[in-house]
């Protein structure tokens, strides 16, 4: 055994949820971590000079993993003034729009920070962002700035470098300041591409083209999109099926999904997010093409749009996953919370859809499932040999009087949302009681609210009734 390799023993955990393939729980028993992975589970482990943890009375859990996000919307969550539930999608597009215009290269780098730091507390380990505000006066290094916050702060974070080619004047719903042509877009992919992405195992930093939804890009951006991210072997992701298909087929005289179909943008290297409007044929299409999908429920429950049929879609064969969503639609960063309410939602249709996904089977979808769209058989369960990505909860409080009995159904069952008690990633603990190890939290607040307040809220008239405290 390697002395110079660190290690690390959790010690007497009273349940481990590996969400293997066998749906093992492994009960009073260790964890033992080598490096950035899992090296054994199993009674009594030794390992000369590993830190020991003390996981007696505590459950572990596998990291959770995030396949959607805008971390650039962090600076307008509480924001009344524009408010998602009560204003047509138009209308609401058009207030919100005007202050992403606003954004900088400041805001992608505090708003990044602010979303991972949510993220971590809540026990999610790998986080993809699809960044798509590149506004005229922020430049071209907005990734850049995302993996300098996520180096930071330890997560392991694929980056969807995305954008908007078609002006407004020819339909597209996002202001001409917000656009880019596909050459720049995708010469910045290139450049991301060669930069950042790893694509080994345990790799921390990985690049996915996104172009943002097909109805504000040109065609020629999602041909050339697939075009390149083939050649160089990266992933690719778009929104899909949230409201734009009667524009689609007054425009192209077909659904987005066939769209895409018709470019060859789909396949098992290939996600989109939402699909609330996909019927039960466009399962179909999505499963025997291997097309993954990211659930994202708040945005659905906030918008009062279609709750997806997860069962009819997991009959289908469809590979799903979850992701939080922008704080726009959301207001916060909160996976857990994201799996709480995804399984509510499910639950409420249970009767009339043949059933729901179990507590357990959502937080699979969240992990594993998360871990598949993603591309990455190194991360999403524990067991030896997987990357050492999991989250830990103190379980001998009050609030869990009478659930301890189910650590599987546990989480989205009970509402467990709060922050967890210990987040760990590639082997290295980022999060621990209540604070990220080497952070000045205090500080990175006060920093953030300072560029919020700059950029953001002076001399806004969507602030003009709120003062910040």
């Amino acid at each position: 055994m390697d002395s110079t390799v660190p290690k690390t023993v959790f010690r007497n955990a009273a349940a481990i949820v590996t969400c293997d393939s066998r749906d093992s729980i492994r009960r009073d028993c260790d964890l033992l971590i080598e490096g950035e992975q899992i090296k054994a589970i199993g009674p009594n482990l030794e390992a000369d000079g590993a830190d020991i943890i003390d996981a007696s009375h505590c459950f572990i859990y596998p990291g959770l993993v995030n396949t959607h996000h805008h971390f650039f919307q962090m600076f307008v969550r509480n924001l009344l003034s524009v408010d998602f539930p009560n204003m047509l999608v138009i209308n609401w597009l058009w207030e919100i729009y005007e202050i992403f215009k606003r954004i900088d290269a400041d805001c992608i780098y505090h708003s990044s920070l602010a979303a991972m730091a949510d993220l971590l507390k809540h026990g999610c380990t790998t986080a993809f962002d699809h960044q798509y505000c590149f506004t005229s006066h922020a430049g071209l290094e907005l990734v850049d700035r995302q993996f300098e916050a996520a180096d930071q702060l330890g997560i392991r974070y694929h980056a969807g470098r995305g954008a908007n080619t078609l002006p407004m004047s020819e339909g597209s719903t996002v202001p001409d300041e917000m656009c880019e042509t596909t050459d720049v877009f995708l010469s910045d992919c290139e450049r991301l591409i060669n930069k950042f992405h790893d694509s080994e195992p345990f790799s921390m930093r990985q690049i996915v083209i996104s172009p943002c939804q097909p109805i504000n890009c040109r065609k020629e951006t999602f041909v050339e999109s697939l075009a390149l991210a083939r050649e160089k072997g990266v992933r690719l992701h778009t929104h899909l099926g949230e409201g734009e298909n009667p524009n689609m087929v007054e425009r192209w005289g077909m659904r987005t999904l066939e769209w895409c179909r018709d470019i060859d943008f789909v396949g098992e290297d290939i996600w989109y997010a939402h699909g609330w409007e996909l019927t039960p044929e466009e399962y179909r299409v999505m499963a025997e093409t291997r097309t993954g999908l990211s659930h994202c429920p708040a945005p659905a429950v906030l918008g009062g749009f279609n709750i997806i049929d997860m069962p009819a879609m997991k009959k289908s064969g469809m590979r799903l996953s979850l992701g939080v969503d922008g704080s726009a639609t959301n207001d916060g960063s909160n996976l857990l919370d994201t799996l709480r309410m995804a399984f509510l939602m499910q639950s409420f249709h249970a009767k009339n859809r043949g059933g729901s996904p179990t507590p357990y089977e959502m937080l699979k979808i969240a992990t594993s499932g998360g871990a598949d769209i993603l591309g990455r058989p190194d991360l999403g369960s524990l067991e030896a040999g997987k990357g050492a990505d999991l989250f830990m909860i103190r379980t001998n409080k009050l609030e869990y009087v009478g659930a301890v009995h189910d650590p599987a159904n546990l989480l989205a069952r009970t509402g467990v949302t709060g922050p967890v008690d210990l987040t760990m990633v590639n082997g290295k603990v980022v999060f621990e009681n209540g604070e990220f190890p080497g952070i000045d939290e205090e500080a990175m607040f006060a920093e953030a609210e300072k560029v919020c307040t700059s950029v953001i809220r002076q001399d806004n008239p969507a602030y003009d009734e709120l003062k910040p405290v």
